[in-house]
């Protein structure tokens, strides 16, 4: 079975590229993300994770760990 998800975030916090390359290197080493892109101009996350293998709520508590924030609509 294929359990690989997607994210998409609004990122708020991020005050350089720098912040982004940190970032973008805390979710890369979660176990189950297959891949993360973070953009400092954009302010977004992308994610492709095995949702069997992390959750959605995991990556969003090692984003706040990070010291940045989901912004919702």
């Amino acid at each position: 079975m294929n359990y690989m998800e997607t994210l998409n975030w609004n990122i708020s916090g991020m005050h350089c590229d720098g912040c982004a390359d940190r970032l973008q290197k805390v979710l890369s080493g979660k176990a189950g993300v297959q891949s993360a892109r973070v953009s400092f101009p954009d302010k977004q996350a992308f994610l492709e994770y095995d949702s069997s293998a992390i959750s959605s709520y995991q990556i969003k508590d090692a984003v706040e760990k990070a010291g940045f924030e989901i912004v919702t609509a």
